[in-house]
């Protein structure tokens, strides 16, 4: 067990946030700072290898954090005390690859923490060096105090239909429905381009799914086979985050490749256009043709570029940031930065950015209504935004 000292220091809101210019999807922002914030403090809450995921146990203050290499971590964040969870799956490390999503049920969030299902989702080798994303399906056993935990019972619900050689693109967010009924998977298009338009596959999409894995009954492709009839929507590049309004609504949070990053509003059986459209280029230089109104795409609902190089995307819900309620808080990468963007309806404007650590690859609400993020790469942050 490996205990943390917890460092904080107040910052104010006029010296790191920065307020979006007028034009939202150029992702630019002004210097000044937008009135009416809050200060809040950062607290530093622990430090790992490469933290992924980050997901409260529903009802806990327990944190659990997946490290990219293949090790699930689980914090007290009472008494910052940190133990290993064994039993986590084999992964295939390398390049974005490794162990991915954590998630848990919320109907769950009376029982003792001994006998939870616990969902996981991780990057597996295949034949001749491919790979693919997983996601698998166990039971917690815990002691008494549900600090010493293992995982029992892991089993494969879901795979990726195709294993390619590349190692990055496999998305694999898990999120599950608000009625708890169906369960939400982002397939990245794993760097492979085309099959985000061919729905004989599962890449570029997002699948619905039963909690057991099974396709959902109501899919739009529902009557066309086993890999289509998991089909939610299509023509996306990298999902890295998704969550519901309080109407009800799935956003995701996607790369683009060298700009348009986008922020969706999903809907079922739409197709985002990727790779046919894209508010950004190949990495090469080589042009990919704007959206237009009239070429049968779902459009972003906002897009950046330069981008934010997303991480990790909540939708605000609780109460100590208020004013926050309802907006997205993106965790960015190369933009180093919290991004909140208000979401009116099916309009959505960046609204701010927090400058509250290095490069961020995950953000969660506390149980308190308190905003925690990770930090990527090795000795990555856990840090906790509090008021």
């Amino acid at each position: 067990m490996k205990n943390f000292s917890k460092a904080s220091i107040t910052l104010s809101i006029s010296a790191v946030a920065l307020a979006s210019c007028a034009n939202a999807d150029a992702g630019d922002s002004a210097a000044s700072a937008e009135a009416g914030e809050p200060d809040y403090t950062v607290s530093e809450m622990g430090e790992f290898n490469e933290p992924w995921a980050i997901e409260f146990a529903p009802g806990t203050g327990m944190l659990f954090v997946t490290e990219k290499s293949g090790t699930l971590k689980l914090m007290n964040t009472a008494s910052g005390s940190v133990t290993e969870v064994s039993g986590a799956p084999t992964v295939a490390y390398g390049g974005q690859g490794g162990l991915g999503d954590v998630a848990f049920l919320e109907s769950e969030a009376e029982m003792p923490m001994d006998g939870r299902t616990i969902y996981l989702s991780w990057a597996e080798g295949g034949d001749g060096g491919n790979y693919g994303a997983a996601v698998g399906r166990g039971k917690l056993s815990c002691d008494e105090a549900g600090e010493d935990c293992a995982i029992t019972d892991l089993g494969v619900v879901w795979r990726q239909s195709i294993k390619t050689g590349k190692r990055g693109h496999y998305s694999h967010r898990i999120l599950f429905s608000p009625d708890e009924q169906h369960m939400f998977i982002a397939s990245g298009d794993r760097q492979e381009l085309d099959p985000a338009q061919d729905n004989t596959n599962n890449l570029g999409t997002i699948v619905r799914l039963n909690l057991d894995g099974t396709p959902a009954e109501g899919n739009p492709m529902a009557d066309q086979g086993d890999v289509e009839s998991q089909i939610w929507s299509y023509g996306h590049r990298n999902i890295l985050g998704m969550d519901w309004d309080a109407d009800g609504r799935l956003w995701d949070i996607e790369h683009g490749p060298a700009g348009g990053d986008e922020l969706n509003l999903v809907q079922s059986g739409a197709n985002y256009g990727w790779p046919t459209r894209s508010y950004g280029n190949h990495y090469n230089g080589d042009p990919i043709e704007d959206h237009s109104e009239d070429d049968g795409f779902v459009k972003p609902a906002a897009h950046w570029t330069p981008v934010i190089a997303p991480g990790d995307m909540i939708i605000y819900s609780g109460d100590m940031f208020g004013p926050w309620k309802g907006d997205a808080l993106i965790a960015g990468l190369s933009s180093e930065a919290l991004v909140r963007v208000d979401i009116d309806g099916e309009i959505a404007t960046e609204a701010a950015r927090y400058e509250v650590g290095g490069r961020l690859r995950s953000v969660e609400q506390g149980p308190d209504g308190s905003i925690w993020v990770a930090e990527d790469g090795d000795g990555g942050r856990v840090l906790k935004l509090s008021i």
